[in-house]
């Protein structure tokens, strides 16, 4: 008497722990995954290295339109004994050297606290599309206080600026290390 056939296994989209997308078969993701990063969770880290090596907590990222990482670094005023070694300069100058430019249209610099107003200029000849920044800085910021980078008729690019975003957590970081210190 012949055997019966075997029933087909059940379709590859309805196997357990098995999730269609866009036609095809990917793993179901554990409910532990962490979304990636946003450029400010990345300034964030990059803010908390540096204040593991002793320099002021300020993070920056410069990502493309497309949202990809071109460059990210924290402040290193004190390891390289450079007053000009502020986060965002060091992250203009990776983005533009990868880039092949002295310019980075489109871009986006993203930093854990408002510009000072060194690195507001440099934002602006860089020609950076977009600022956004965490906490405010009443007292050596260059954007929204003091001395008002982009609000000046000598200056040649205003990028778009969003100002606040993550500003408790930047914040934060910044109070925690100067309170360590005093």
């Amino acid at each position: 008497m012949p055997r019966a056939a075997s029933p087909a296994p059940p379709p590859a989209h309805r196997r357990p722990g098995a999730r269609r997308r866009a036609g095809t078969l990917a793993p179901a993701p554990r409910p532990c995954e962490s979304l990636p990063m946003t450029p400010i969770d990345r300034a964030l880290r990059e803010a908390q290295a540096a204040a593991a090596r002793g320099e002021v907590p300020v993070g920056a990222v410069v990502t493309d339109e497309a949202g990809t990482l071109l460059a990210a670094a924290g402040n290193e005023v004190e390891a390289r004994c450079d007053p000009t070694a502020h986060a965002e300069i060091l992250a203009l100058r990776e983005a533009a050297r990868r880039l092949g430019s002295p310019r980075l249209p489109g871009c986006t610099l993203t930093v854990t606290l408002e510009p000072c107003p060194m690195c507001a200029q440099a934002a602006s000849f860089f020609r950076v599309k977009r600022i956004v920044f965490g906490a405010y800085d009443p007292k050596g910021g260059g954007v929204d206080h003091g001395a008002r980078i982009f609000a000046a008729p000598s200056c040649h690019h205003v990028p778009e600026v969003i100002g606040g975003v993550r500003e408790t957590d930047c914040a934060a970081l910044l109070r925690g290390f100067f309170e360590a210190r005093r």
